[in-house]
């Protein structure tokens, strides 16, 4: 981007954009080259009162209050549409900002559009029940809003998780305001500019562009939230819980994982390979539910791997926009967080397989390129095994027999997601049955994929369940009603 395209993007709170400070701003990059995309304003406290106290009064309105159910679900349809008209700017926008091949960006891109088409055939299907009580009695339970929903929006799925929020939070009636990450909020912000034409109150939809630990700690501590959503850090995550807690405010936490591909030897080698690769480099790693273990049958673990590196060693590396099949990490930050997890093998004598250092980019020397990593022979209880590194940095771990398979599987402090490869029908249920985490794959491997799939988490990865049917019990709350006849 040129330096006569940078721009200043201001916050959006009760419909209207608010003009930044000049003074108080945020540098967002492009992490293909070190360039700035824009500036956008460094939200605190007031922006977040500001945009709480116009969601309140949205909320509240007749307006919407009395729109049918049905009607809403109109409104989540034509947002789709108007997605698609402008897929090619927020796919490029996403892009810029994130680093991803501009191919995964277009995917992200129909994800969001999908997010608003499902949620939108709920919206007037969202239904109570009647419990038999006794004569004379009927009893029935209804699910109201929850009422103003804060999501605070992790960097590397921006654009994806933006439409989910709002499209969630939507359908069940509720008013949303988020707080999209400082290093990537464009695709937000260019969403939320695309939805003006929505006919919805102002205010219904707000968002506040900062630093988590100002504007994201503002909203999560807020009095008059009455749901948090979050995705990121066990340890950010942590202290939005204990924000929430103080307003007895609950959250659905979403807090990565480590997650395993189990692979046996009579697996459909072609299919476990392709799937292998893609869950680890898909956005450079950087996806909570990336598959970052290996846990492989010793006696054939050679055959795979080889061919696995192999594979990997003829990805092409570059900038995102130019749809090369391996985009940067997002920031020098995130670049420096993943070469000390890189040194810390090399010190420990773990062999390097493929990768391991940093890759040449002609003409972006200040891009953060990796190339993409395979540890081979990881103890299963090393730092690399057990730890979230978020890159393109694969471990190998072998066993022998199902029961070891799960028990490494299972022995992290995460339990997001797992991939199961095997031909043998029973076996591959048997270890589902065993492994402790929030969704399984057998034969294939969704990155947290499929919208209609609830997601979410065991131990630390969180709690509550976003996507599909799972996500309205966030967004609704129970009231019971009874009446004596």
């Amino acid at each position: 981007m040129k330096t006569s395209d940078v721009q200043t993007i201001g916050s959006y709170i009760g419909g209207k954009w608010v003009v930044p400070n000049k003074e108080n701003l945020i540098e967002v990059k492009n992490p293909a080259d070190g360039s700035t995309l824009a500036y956008t304003p460094r939200g605190d406290k007031a922006e977040i009162d500001a945009a709480i106290s116009a969601a309140k009064t949205a909320f509240a309105s007749k307006e919407w209050k009395g729109m049918e159910p049905y009607t809403r679900g109109k409104i989540l349809f034509q947002a789709a549409g108007i997605i698609r008209d402008n897929k090619e700017e927020l796919a490029k926008l996403e892009t810029l900002n994130v680093g991803k091949p501009l191919s995964q960006a277009e995917t992200d891109v129909e994800i969001a559009a999908r997010y608003f088409e499902y949620y939108a055939g709920v919206a007037d299907k969202i239904m109570g029940e009647t419990i038999p009580i006794g004569p004379g009695v009927i009893d029935y339970v209804v699910r109201e809003p929850i009422g103003i929903v804060g999501h605070i929006i992790p960097w590397n799925y921006p654009i994806q998780i933006a439409a989910r929020s709002i499209a969630v939070s939507l359908a069940t009636g509720n008013a949303a305001v988020l707080k999209p990450a400082e290093d990537t909020p464009l695709s937000t912000l260019k969403l939320v500019e695309v939805l003006e034409a929505l006919p919805l109150p102002k205010g219904i939809i707000n968002v506040v562009t900062g630093y988590g630990y100002e504007a994201g700690s503002a909203l999560s501590s807020h009095p008059d939230v009455n749901h948090i959503t979050f995705t990121g850090s066990v340890e950010t995550g942590k202290r939005v819980m204990e924000a929430a807690a103080q307003n007895i405010v609950p959250v659905t936490l979403e807090l990565g994982g480590k997650s395993p591909n189990i692979v046996f030897s009579d697996c459909n080698e072609e299919n476990a390979l392709e799937w292998v690769l893609r869950s680890i480099v898909q956005n450079a790693g950087q996806t909570c539910s990336a598959g970052s273990r290996l846990v492989i049958e010793k006696s054939y673990k050679d055959q795979f791997v080889k061919k696995l590196t192999a594979a990997m060693e003829k990805l092409s590396i570059g900038p995102g926009i130019e749809n090369h099949d391996l985009g940067p990490v997002l920031s020098q930050k995130q670049f420096e967080r993943i070469s000390e997890f890189l040194q810390k093998a090399k010190d420990d004598g773990i062999t390097v397989a493929a990768g391991g250092e940093r890759a040449q980019v002609e003409n972006c020397e200040n891009g953060y390129y990796l190339k993409p990593t395979v540890f081979d022979d990881v103890p299963a209880d090393h730092l690399l095994a057990q730890e979230e590194i978020f890159g393109p940095v694969l471990t190998v771990t072998t066993f022998e027999t199902e029961e070891e398979a799960i028990s490494i599987a299972n022995g992290t402090p995460y339990g997001l997601v797992a991939g199961v490869w095997t031909e043998n029908a029973g076996r591959a249920h048997r270890i589902a049955n065993e492994l402790q985490c929030g969704q399984v794959f057998i034969n294939h491997y969704g990155a947290g994929g499929g919208i209609a799939m609830p997601f979410g988490g065991y131990k630390k990865s969180g709690f509550g369940r976003e996507k599909g049917l799972e996500a309205l019990k966030n967004y609704t709350q129970v009231k019971n009603v009874s009446l004596k006849y």
